[in-house]
C-alpha cells in the first residue's frame, strides 16, 4: 500500500495542511477527514502538496470538495508548493488556477 500523510499545524487565522506520499483512492478517507476538519476550524487553509509524489482524481475531488466546502461558509482552502506530476495534474485540470492563492498576500506562499 501507497504511503499517504495528512499533518496539519494551526496559526492564528489559519491552518496549514502538509500532504506527502501518493494521494490515490487508499488516502481518500484520511484526506477528506483531515481538510474538512480543517475548513471548519480556520476561515483559512493552506494545503501544501509539496511533498506529495502522486495525485489521482480522488485527491482532486477531495481539494474540490473541501474548497466547495470553505467558500459555502466564507472560508478560503489554497493549494500552495504544487512540483512535478502534482503540479502537472493541477494545471491540466485547472485546479491550480481554482486553489491559487492571492498573490499579494506573501503569508499565503507556503
Amino acid at each position: 500500500m501507497a504511503h499517504f500523510e495528512a499533518r496539519t499545524s494551526t496559526t492564528p487565522g489559519r491552518i496549514v495542511v502538509t500532504l506527502t506520499g501518493e494521494c490515490d483512492l487508499a488516502a481518500q478517507p484520511e484526506l477528506t477527514g483531515v481538510l474538512s476538519a480543517a475548513v471548519r476550524a480556520a476561515p483559512v487553509v493552506v494545503v501544501d502538496v509539496g511533498g506529495l509524489r502522486f495525485l489521482d482524481s480522488t485527491g482532486l475531488h477531495g481539494l474540490v470538495t473541501a474548497h466547495q466546502e470553505a467558500r459555502a461558509s466564507g472560508r478560503h482552502l489554497y493549494a500552495v508548493n504544487a512540483a512535478g506530476p502534482v503540479a502537472t495534474v493541477l494545471d491540466i485540470t485547472g485546479i491550480g488556477n481554482l486553489l491559487r492563492p492571492p498573490a499579494d498576500d506573501p503569508r499565503l506562499a507556503g
